[in-house]
Formats: C-alpha cells, structure tokens, sequence
C-alpha cells in the first residue's frame, strides 16, 4: 500500500472521529434527576447519627476563632460561649437552619438560559477548584498561569455536560495573592456566560466579587437575588477560622450563597470510622450554616462535604475508595432530612497524570456522588494530584464522564418509542436490530457517543496513531480551545468592570499573602 491512500484513509477516519465528537449532547442549564436516590442507611441509622452531632456540638462544642461576632450572635441564640468554644443546646441549630434556610435557590448566570436551580431533585455539575499547578501532555506539571485560567473558563464554558464556570479552577500564580481575584472573577464574566463562584480568601475579595457582581447585574438585582456561590470550608476539626467567617458574612450580607464545606481527611482531620466522620461533618456543617442564617435569615446556604481518606501507610489522602463513598451517601441523605441542597465532590484522584488510576478513582468518585444525589458537584473536570493539579487531558476526560453522568441520572425512558414493541415484533425470533425501523429512526441519538474513547479495531487504532485517551483529550482540548468564540458582553459593563479593577488594584500595594 502507498502512502498516499493511506494518508487518505487515515484523514478519512479523523473526518470521521471529528464528526462523532461534534455529535450533539445535551446543553440542559443543569439535571433533573429522575432516577432514586441510593440509600445506604436506614431511618435508626440517620437518627443514630443526627443524635451524635448533637452530643458533639453540645458536649465538645465548636471553635470560631478571632470573630466576635459569631460568638455574640450565637450567644443571644441561646448557645453557650466560653471564650471562643461555643456549645449548643440538642437541637438549636437544626431548627435555625431549618426556620429560614431555602431549600432549593436559583443562582443567575449573566445569560438567564444558563441559570441554575441548586437543590432538590437537581444537579449541577462544576469544574475543579483550587490547584497551583497544571499539567498537559505538551508541557508537563507547571505553576498555573492566568493565561490557564482562561483557558479552564472557556473550556468550561465550551463544555455541554458542565453547568457552571466554577471558581479559583487554578492559582494564576503570577498575580500577587491580594489582587488575582479581580483577574480570576473578571475572567469568568469575560470569557463564559455561566454562573460563577466567589473569593473566600479574605472579607474584602468577597465585597470586591459582589461589587463586581453588581456591576454586571445591577446593585438592585444582586440584593433581591442569588448570582454567586461561594466555598467555605470549616478548618476541621470542630474549628471555624476569621478568614472564612468574614466571607462567610459579605456573602450572606448580600444574599449570595455559601457553600459550608467541612474539609475532611478521615484518619487525620476525622476518625478512621466512616460513622464518626459523617457525625463530625453533620455538626461542623450544622455550626457554618446556622451562623449564616443569623447573619441573615433566609441566606441560601448548601451543606457541603470535602471527605477523603488518608493512607495509614504514607499519611497521604486517598480518592476513589468505598469508605469516602459511604460518606458521601450518608451526608447526602443527612442533608436531605435538613431540607438544604447538597454538596460533595466528583473527579477526585491521587493520580499524578490521566493514567488508569486517574480514570477509576474519578469514575468511582463522581458516580458515587450523583448517586447519591449531591446538588452541586464541585470537582467534576480537571482534577488531579489530590487537587494539586488542574489537567487539560483530565478536564477532558472527566468532561465526557459528566456527560454520561446526566445520562444515568435521566433514568430508562418508558415512552413508546423507548419501550420498542415495534422493533420487536418487526424482527421477531433469530433476526437482528441493526436495519428495523426502530434502530434506522433513532441510531443517532440511542446511545452515547463518547468523543474520547477508542471502540474501533485494533487495526484502525494502529492506523490511527496507537493513541491512548490522553493523547486523543489532547488534541480535542487544543480545538476546542482553537475554535472559541466569546459569549457577547455589554461593552459598558466590560469596562465599567475593567476600570473597577484597575482601581481597585491601584489602592493598596501587592501582597503575597
């Protein structure tokens, strides 16, 4: 054979690929779950734990670190405040949460047809938050630049199965401490039309995201509605920190939401025991959001959990394996009988590149969280490293997971064309599918098409390059990113919104810290 049919048969067949990768898949602003929720504890065992929590919180009580003001309004609560130690009556923080916290809220994208419904029978699922570096398959593991962030956004953005731009989805590491999050908010709005998280790292970059909110939505608007979440993880154990808190407050001042999230290594920041961990984050959680709600009434407020184990052998966090599983659905359903939207984390690996471990530990990770029937998955795409690293290859695989995730939570169809009936009685006994009716008027959408995997021969892999998944995300992120297209933005609002931050900026000198 020459070389010159071969090379036809070999553009042929990325003609091919690239057709199946453009196949349609659904851009539904977030999932509407149809299917159950996978229980693992009966109502003894819940009652078990709620009972527990509520020991914790009144005999060993919780710790809010250098913030007067969480330990007055708990005070007049009726809580008991010795020093910074706070202890509350059974039941106290349970009913604050639930006399005013929301069970479900809408967080509004600058573009209303990507709004998003946090709670109930809804999930949305969220890019990675928070890694210093990155890695792809051209340059390695690096520090994660602005031009990264950038990058994920609109990656994000370009990505059907994924509902919302996320937050701090890498460290622009470049941009002193005290002045990214103008860079890393302005990003979010410039280059992506959907929802969008908030600065936690200190008070005044929380008022600078809502400012800025303000300034894209209208003051007016922001006040009466929800356009920014926000994470704020409890330092666990049984301790709340100022930094925290005081975001915490500017957002619940504003009526955006908070995401309160125990931070949890079980072994190291919680028991060994799946019970105890699940019983230490009820309480923790209970403690952040009731002190939301004080702060203002009726502030939407998501029961978060961050669980991971770590490994008795090494003292390093473990991902993918049953027992942060068990919690997830334990937490789950704990937060359901609160009546406040849920949320845990999705492709969570230790692996240090898109490997095999990368693939099952995630794939572990996220199904066990959708699932178990969490709101808002944070961590769906890029994570890696034990959140070390945001990867190109591994945004794009976990990417095509969250697709296949909206799949499984849309349940079996029952209508007439999915029951079939036809299609059986067309081709009766011995016979095959492949050219009934049936199969010729749905072949295009009947089952998902993956854009990354390989299901070919292994004669048209070899002539196709003998690539592997990474290598084939590869190239499909560095089209997707070639053919980007900007959502429109008003250009008064963008430069009303960059002579914000210039000004901002110029007011106080740079800090890494």
């Amino acid at each position: 054979m020459t070389e010159e049919p071969r090379r036809r048969r070999s553009a042929g067949r990325e003609a091919r690929r690239a057709a199946r990768q453009a196949a349609p898949t659904s851009t539904a602003a977030f999932i509407e779950r149809k299917i159950p929720y996978f229980e693992i504890l009966d109502e003894e065992g819940l009652q078990l734990i709620e009972h527990n929590a509520d020991t914790v919180l009144e005999e060993i009580g919780i710790e809010f670190r250098d913030f007067p003001r969480a330990l007055k309004l708990f005070k007049d609560a009726g809580a008991d405040v010795k020093g910074e130690r706070v202890r509350f009556p059974r039941g106290l923080l349970r009913s604050i949460v639930q006399a005013t916290a929301p069970r479900e809220y809408t967080q509004h994208a600058r573009n209303p047809a990507r709004n998003v419904i946090v709670g109930g029978d809804r999930t949305i699922l969220v890019p990675a938050y928070g890694s210093p570096f990155v890695r792809d398959l051209d340059k390695g593991r690096r520090y994660a630049t602005i031009e990264d962030f950038r990058n994920f956004v609109k990656l994000a953005y370009l990505s059907p199965g994924l509902h919302h731009s996320g937050g701090t989805v890498c460290e622009p590491v470049e941009i002193p401490v005290n002045k990214r999050h103008f860079d890393m908010v302005y990003s979010h709005v410039k280059y992506s039309d959907k929802p969008f998280m908030g600065s936690v790292t200190a008070p005044e970059r929380a008022q600078d995201t809502v400012d800025m909110a303000k300034i894209v939505f209208g003051e007016e608007f922001v006040q009466q509605n929800t356009v920014i979440t926000s994470l704020i993880n409890a330092n666990s154990p049984m301790t709340y920190d100022a930094t925290m808190l005081g975001a915490a407050t500017v957002y619940a001042e504003n009526n955006q939401a908070t995401m309160i999230s125990p931070f949890l290594i079980a072994g190291a920041m919680s028991p060994v025991a799946v019970a105890g961990t699940v019983t230490q984050i009820l309480a923790e959680a209970l403690a952040g959001m009731a002190y939301v709600q004080l702060v203002r009434p009726g502030a939407p407020v998501i029961f978060g959990t961050f669980a991971a184990a770590v490994s008795m052998q090494t003292g390093a966090p473990t991902f993918g394996t049953p027992e942060p599983s068990m919690v997830v659905y334990a937490a789950a359903a704990l937060a359901r009988r609160l009546g406040v939207p849920f949320r845990s984390g999705g492709g969570l690996c230790g692996s240090k590149i898109p490997d095999a471990q990368a693939a099952y530990e995630a794939a572990n990770t996220m199904v066990s969280s959708a699932l178990a029937g969490v709101n808002f998955m944070l961590h769906t795409a890029g994570w890696l490293e034990g959140g070390l690293a945001m990867g190109y290859e591994k945004f794009i695989l976990d990417a095509d997971q969250a697709n296949m995730i909206a799949i499984l939570l849309g349940g079996i169809d029952l209508s007439e064309n999915g029951q079939a009936m036809d299609a059986l009685r067309e081709v009766g006994p011995g016979s095959h599918f492949l050219g009934s009716a049936h199969t010729q008027a749905n072949f295009e959408t009947a089952f998902y098409r993956s854009p990354v995997s390989d299901s070919n021969s292994f004669e048209q892999w070899e002539l196709e390059g003998s690539q592997d998944a990474a290598q084939r995300a590869n190239k499909i992120w560095k089209r997707m990113l070639n053919e980007y297209e900007a959502p429109p933005l008003d250009p008064a609002i963008d430069e009303a919104l960059c002579d914000f931050v210039a000004r901002r900026k110029s007011e106080f000198p740079d800090q890494n810290y």
